[in-house]
């Protein structure tokens, strides 16, 4: 887990950054993740980034049932799920006016999931809000990837380049590839491959072809 945590506070770290230089006008532009506007795409992060406060602080279930691959499945993005995810994050943004309220929020909530995730012993599980037990680490990478993938749905909004930090972007290849070497012929580096993988970057009939054939493994993901 060291690994995956570190990964985790240097993607925070860098997102958090990249927040404290936004301007008023910024929380308004329109994301790719519609009908989400900055200010609620950032809200959504903020929540994903802190929710291991709540979980760490509830009994533990007994064992492990579902790994990292496994949560991202499409049940977690059911119609009824996706409703209940959006209207959150607008009630969450209303209640944050300005680029430092957002940035504020974004870094206590990171740093209090962090400092909850440093307690806990080897082996612990965690139990997510949609029911599925979890081992501690696997739950993390998890987070990695929401605030990787959705730093990259921001800079897209914000007209930058991508930020995604190098230890982050291990963390997420490895599990959107379950260890596999990416074909080659694709000419792919992380960045590709994570934009594409995640539904960022459509994916072409032969490169999807190609994945097919190399037998990669398809996760769900929302916008």
């Amino acid at each position: 887990m060291p690994t995956v945590r570190a990964a985790f506070r240097a993607e925070c770290a860098t997102l958090g950054a990249v927040l404290r230089g936004l301007s008023p006008a910024d929380l308004d532009r329109p994301t790719g993740c519609p009908p989400w506007a900055v200010r609620e795409l950032i809200a959504h992060v903020s929540t994903g980034a802190g929710r291991l406060t709540g979980m760490l602080a509830a009994p533990a279930p007994g064992a492990a049932e579902v790994d990292a691959a496994g949560y991202f499945g499409a049940t977690k993005f059911a119609p009824e799920v996706d409703r209940a995810r959006i209207d959150s994050a607008r009630r969450e943004a209303r209640e944050l006016p300005d680029p430092a309220a957002v940035a504020a929020e974004f870094d206590r909530a990171w740093q209090s999931a962090d400092d909850a995730v440093g307690r806990q012993p080897p082996g612990w599980v965690v139990r997510t809000r949609h029911g599925d037990a979890m081992a501690l680490a696997e739950f993390l990478v998890t987070r990695v990837v929401e605030v990787g993938v959705h730093g990259l749905d921001l800079a897209a909004a914000l007209g930058r380049e991508p930020w995604l930090t190098p230890a982050a972007a291990e963390v997420t290849t490895a599990l959107l590839t379950g260890g596999r070497d990416v074909p080659a012929e694709l000419g792919w580096d992380r960045l590709a491959l994570v934009g594409r993988a995640t539904g960022r970057v459509p994916l072409t009939d032969r490169e999807r072809a190609v994945l097919d054939g190399a037998g990669m493994r398809r996760l769900a993901f929302a916008r």
